[in-house]
């Protein structure tokens, strides 16, 4: 767990993972807490306690000190704005790689002691469907990341992009634009891709396409001989991959270096610049991607969210891709819904943000009926750049 940060001279987050699943000894950064080189060693009640479950381990623990960056960004600007109905914003960390079970049993004690006034997710959506539960709607609960859909749980906000706005109209595109009519489904063996392959399959099968194949892998699999044996054999114009984190680098890297890549298109869920860089330029040959937000896309909101967290990290820290990204609109998020709602709690929050509208480096997100609704941008890789062809 982290709940006191070090920061350097230019208010960097100096972490590796293991430190953030501890909590460390160094100062506070002013812009972040407002306390000019206090260390804290209680929580202070007027504080609103901000907990955050993200990957730091496992194959999602590749997004976990960007995102960890990218909620102190958030919390830094909304402090400085006299934080979220008057009370600064406080996060801590928590490893959402670790086995479920211990997740859930420190998301209990933490409701216990009363140590959390709001929870934050940015992690697997098997961790979210354990969480949930452990809650049970006594603190709100903001989950962050793209997602499979339809969250109804009393006291959960998902921010995330669903397969309705997300795959629908890539795969559109890509059955007119590259005349995709075979497609193959390979994602990892939980409940985002179960449910993200089911809906995409009826678009494919709306768009004129079959599908030739479809399995779900171990997460932390990194032998993928066997599957791309049998994706050689089926002769698919689309791989769509639903592989988390470093699973779907490694995936990716053997896909591309048993000469795939230049003989079928891919197209990616979860997918982003992160990743892009661990599965190098020489791998990336036809692949696409969908999503809300992309760090290179040309934008306002974008460019300048870039500019502040390129001055509070440093130009060297790691990419805030799409997954990351979301943390900081999540806090965005959080304050919006707690402005009209006039309250942190979670019946009152549910409600306010059933219909509203908030910003954050995707531009403007319009909450509908608990969803959230935005841009979703299609994106070529060219080397370790994505390249934006269309925009839904």
């Amino acid at each position: 767990m982290l709940s006191v940060t070090q920061t350097g001279p230019a208010g960097a987050l100096r972490a590796s993972p293991s430190m953030l699943l501890r909590s460390s000894g160094g100062n506070r950064s002013d812009d972040v807490f407002g306390h000019s080189g206090q260390l804290l060693r209680r929580r202070e009640r007027g504080n609103l306690r901000v907990v955050n479950f993200i990957g730091l381990t496992g194959p999602a623990g590749v997004w976990g000190l960007a995102s960890a960056n990218s909620m102190l960004l958030a919390a830094s600007e909304i402090n400085r704005r006299g934080g979220i109905l008057g009370r600064e914003i406080e996060p801590s960390y928590y490893d959402a790689g670790a086995d479920i079970e211990d997740v859930v049993q420190q998301a209990r004690d933490l409701i216990a002691h009363e140590e959390v006034d709001v929870f934050m997710g940015s992690h697997i959506s098997a961790v979210r469907v354990a969480l949930r539960k452990a809650i049970g709607g006594r603190v709100p609960y903001v989950y962050t990341p793209v997602y499979e859909g339809g969250e109804r749980t009393p006291g959960v906000m998902a921010i995330g992009e669903t397969p309705r706005h997300q795959s629908r109209p890539a795969i559109d595109w890509l059955a007119n634009a590259r005349n995709a009519k075979r497609w193959y489904l390979i994602g990892s063996d939980y409940v985002w891709p179960w449910l993200a392959h089911k809906a995409t399959k009826k678009y494919i099968t709306e768009a004129g396409g079959q599908v030739v194949g479809e399995e779900f892998v171990a997460m932390g699999e990194h032998d993928h001989s066997a599957a791309i044996d049998r994706i050689r054999a089926a002769r698919p114009d689309v791989v769509v991959i639903s592989l988390i984190g470093t699973d779907s680098i490694v995936f990716n890297r053997a896909f591309a270096e048993h000469g795939l890549a230049a003989r079928m298109l891919r197209l990616a869920g979860a997918m982003d610049e992160t990743l892009l860089l661990g599965i190098g330029s020489d791998n990336s040959e036809n692949l696409y991607c969908s999503s809300g937000y992309f760090v290179g896309r040309d934008s306002a909101p974008n460019e300048a969210f870039r500019a502040r967290y390129d001055a509070m990290f440093g130009r060297c820290s790691p990419i805030p891709g799409s997954i990351a990204q979301s943390n900081y609109e999540g806090l965005q998020f959080l304050a919006a819904a707690a402005a009209k709602a006039g309250s942190v709690s979670a019946r009152p929050l549910l409600q306010a943000s059933s219909r509203m509208a908030y910003h954050g480096a995707r531009g403007e997100i319009v909450m509908k009926a608990g969803r959230a609704h935005m841009p979703i941008h299609l994106a070529e890789a060219q080397g370790l750049d994505f390249k934006m062809i269309k925009t839904f």
